[in-house]
């Protein structure tokens, strides 16, 4: 009986031990604290490689104001890069109010169009910027204006040539990427007036179907260029029209500028693009229209064969303008 009760008791002891070893493990580490609080995104970055060898660093915070969401970007860039590159930003559209660094028209998988041009040898940036509805006019504007700041900062971290860099964009994108191509070098007037030092200016812009001049934009989406412009046409201040209107920045100093747009745009005449082309042209500017007939907005033609020629017609347009202007190919 004492033999029984003596083995029980050693039992219940190895027992009572190893259970104390499992919890000892098992238990988590203590979190680390520091002796402010701590702001940073400790996640680490999405890196992400894609079949022909372009790598993506997804949801990259350029620009961080009190009172609004992180304004992020995604970067492209080639797998083989011995020295640094050209840098194309893309701006998305959406009237301001919508979208995101991923879409663009037609095009069911514009991240492999973005990665596509990476491949051809340059760095790529797709930007988000504030939309109307979180802050109007020029919110939006000083966001790609930061961005340009901040990717020419980090040009070596990034592997871009800072000096060689151009903007495109689509619709309200294009709207931003053509006001950023002709009006630059002004001191940073929004709330982030981080890298101040470094110059705005690019050395050529894409707009695909754009809002260049307000005063002359029918009103066929009043709505959205309203709560863009935080103000009700035509008793916008006159001031108002003119800072967020390209064409009324043109000057002999811009540089190169293509613009795209289809013949049957019924969101935006093509005479917007007309319009800037000819205020460029009596500037000097060297420009370069192209309409596409039989085609709309985002390239939308009559059937799915019209829109993909349109779309991809644009896009070959658009990347040969790039291989000229920033790496002096013909």
């Amino acid at each position: 009986m004492r033999k029984r009760t003596t083995l029980s008791l050693g039992l219940a002891v190895m027992t009572a031990a190893l259970t104390a070893t499992i919890s000892a493990h098992a238990q988590p580490p203590s979190p680390a604290t520091s002796p402010e609080p701590a702001l940073g995104d400790p996640m680490p970055d999405r890196v992400l490689t894609l079949g022909n060898g372009v790598t993506v660093n997804a949801d990259i915070a350029y620009s961080t104001i009190p009172g609004y969401r992180p304004i992020i970007l995604d970067l492209y860039r080639p797998a083989q890069q011995g020295r640094p590159l050209p840098l194309v930003i893309y701006i998305h559209g959406g009237g301001w109010a919508n979208g995101h660094t991923r879409q663009s028209g037609a095009f069911s998988d514009f991240t492999a169009v973005l990665a596509d041009l990476s491949a051809r040898g340059y760095v790529v940036a797709s930007l988000e910027y504030r939309l109307s509805k979180e802050a109007p006019f020029p919110a939006a504007i000083d966001d790609v204006r930061t961005a340009i700041r901040y990717l020419r900062v980090n040009a070596q971290r990034f592997g871009l040539d800072g000096g060689h860099v151009a903007v495109w964009g689509g619709s309200a994108g294009g709207q931003l990427a053509a006001l950023a191509t002709l009006q630059c070098g002004i001191a940073p007037t929004g709330e982030d007036k981080s890298n101040a030092g470094q110059s705005d200016c690019v050395q050529a812009g894409v707009g695909w179907y754009g809002v260049y001049d307000f005063a002359t934009m029918p009103p066929v989406i009043a709505g959205a260029e309203n709560a863009y412009l935080d103000c009700v046409k035509p008793d916008c201040p006159a001031d108002r029209i003119k800072a967020a209107s390209p064409a009324a920045h043109v000057d002999a100093k811009d540089p190169p500028m293509l613009l795209i747009h289809g013949t049957d745009d019924k969101v935006v005449p093509a005479d917007q693009s007309r319009q800037l082309a000819a205020a460029l042209k009596t500037a000097g500017v060297p420009v370069t229209l192209e309409i596409i007939k039989g085609v709309g907005h985002s390239w939308i033609g009559a059937d799915a064969a019209a829109t993909r020629d349109a779309s991809l017609r644009a896009l070959d347009l658009t990347f040969r303008f790039f291989d000229t202007q920033l790496k002096g190919k013909k």
